[in-house]
């Protein structure tokens, strides 16, 4: 039985875990940076331990360190909510080694779902709808153009390790790829460690919708229906929502089964997502699977309810789940809403200090921090501050709460993307759901230009 968890992670979702920890009545362990020491996770721990200086090579990225101070703390079990160590295979090994509960999936499957090229094969044997692409890695730009010619442009160019957009690209023309393909390659090196590329027909008028998935070691799985997350900047997503107000009840019933079919078939246990692509004739693709928690999930919660971080533990645990998918009920709608320290026109991150935040409160509003008033928002990790969820009956009223709770949010001292969240909720494109994932190209950025012109 799990009694001590050590969270290997900062910011909101640090405090996210601790949250459902003290409710458990489960000790929590903090580990942080020089940058955190004053962030609000560090002191809602039971346990805090400083890891290093700022960058993640010497923090949260510190195998060893992590491991270390998980077996001098004497936890029972290590939550990595997302990012950093969550989807890294070899620490899965190393929490096994140390006889440390790793609270997520077996490390051969997630190195498995990691791989985006090995994850698309997974899927097709599965029997899920795959976008028409390349099956391996794509080795040579001279390749790449042959392989262009079959599948037609736009193309979209793909690190097989990638995430959050890195190593992916829009590619148009022969030309265009040509000077993409070295350079996401070497990107992707970069980052991941691995440059392979490979490449997928680019769908146009696409919607991003997501399936939560949660299955336990007895062979259980289910989902929880599925999110919106079509409103994406630079292929991060801004605003979620559940359920999606496009998906007919017969896409969502088939989409759903897909995903439950495939986690079964690929032995995968505890929460985990699969992100799917769809047409504006609801035909849906796989895109990829997020083998962990996801920053969105609070909208899943607000719909069925479900505490899906205390799912993850009792899974951990060896529980089976406690409901079958009958049981299940969507109730009302959710939104979320990224708060982003960064310029709302250009996207670029606005680090500095904070010197008055307030954050909305009030019935059906709830918020996810990861910083206070008089508080420095530095520039090493993502600019994410804080999520805004809202909950309502119907959609109409989830915005009129969410454009209620954003006319009182206040963030002093840096720039915000408030001021693009506010936008958002008053055009017509996403009040009418009609958001694809070309939103903030077609619809923000043009209407931004002429507001400036």
């Amino acid at each position: 039985m799990i009694k001590k968890i050590l969270i290997a992670n900062r910011g909101e979702i640090a405090a996210r875990i601790i949250r459902t920890c003290k409710k458990l009545s489960i000790q929590t362990v903090a580990v942080y940076s020089e940058a955190d020491q004053k962030a609000p996770f560090v002191e809602m721990a039971d346990e805090s331990f400083l890891l290093g200086p700022p960058r993640v090579n010497e923090s949260y990225l510190n195998v060893d360190k992590i491991i270390s101070i998980a077996k001098k703390t004497k936890v029972d079990a290590i939550h990595p909510g997302y990012g950093f160590l969550s989807e890294n295979g070899q620490f899965v090994e190393k929490c096994d080694t140390a006889g440390i509960i790793f609270i997520g999936p077996k490390g051969d499957v997630m190195e498995k779902m990691g791989s985006k090229i090995e994850a698309r094969n997974a899927m097709k044997a599965a029997g899920v709808p795959v976008v028409p692409g390349t099956d391996g890695v794509v080795a040579s730009v001279d390749d790449a153009l042959v392989i262009a010619q079959e599948i037609g442009y736009p193309i979209m160019l793909k690190a097989s390790a990638g995430g959050g957009g890195i190593g992916m690209q829009v590619v148009q023309s022969d030309e265009e790829l040509s000077k993409a393909f070295e350079s996401n390659s070497k990107r992707a090196q970069s980052f991941f460690g691995d440059g392979s590329m490979f490449m997928e027909k680019k769908l146009e008028n696409a919607r991003h919708i997501e399936i939560q998935l949660l299955a336990d070691k007895h062979g259980n799985a289910i989902h929880l229906f599925e999110r919106d997350c079509s409103i994406q900047r630079r292929n991060q997503k801004v605003v979620e929502e559940a359920p999606s107000h496009f998906l007919s009840s017969e896409t969502r019933e088939k989409m759903g089964k897909a995903a439950t079919d495939a986690v079964k078939a690929i032995g995968y246990t505890n929460a985990g997502t699969i992100e799917f692509l769809v047409d504006m004739d609801e035909n849906f693709y796989f895109l990829e699977m997020n083998t962990r928690i996801q920053v969105e999930h609070p909208v899943t919660e607000e719909i069925t309810g479900l505490d899906i971080v205390e799912e993850q533990i009792n899974i951990a645990n060896g529980r089976a789940l406690t409901f079958k998918q009958d049981d299940l009920l969507i109730d009302g709608h959710s939104i979320e809403v990224r708060i982003y320290a960064e310029d709302p026109v250009t996207f670029f991150p606005s680090p500095g200090h904070i010197t008055t935040f307030k954050a909305p409160s009030g019935e059906n509003v709830r918020n996810e921090l990861a910083v206070t008033s008089d508080f420095d928002v530095t520039p090493f990790y993502d600019p994410m501050i804080g999520k805004l969820i809202v909950k309502a009956d119907t959609r109409d009223q989830a915005i009129s709460a969410m454009k209620s709770a954003l006319s009182e949010y206040q963030v002093d001292g840096i720039k915000t993307n408030i001021p693009m969240l506010r936008e958002i909720m008053n055009m017509e494109a996403f009040t009418e759901a009609r958001a694809t994932t070309a939103f903030v190209n077609e619809h923000y950025l043009p209407m931004m230009k002429k507001k400036t012109n």
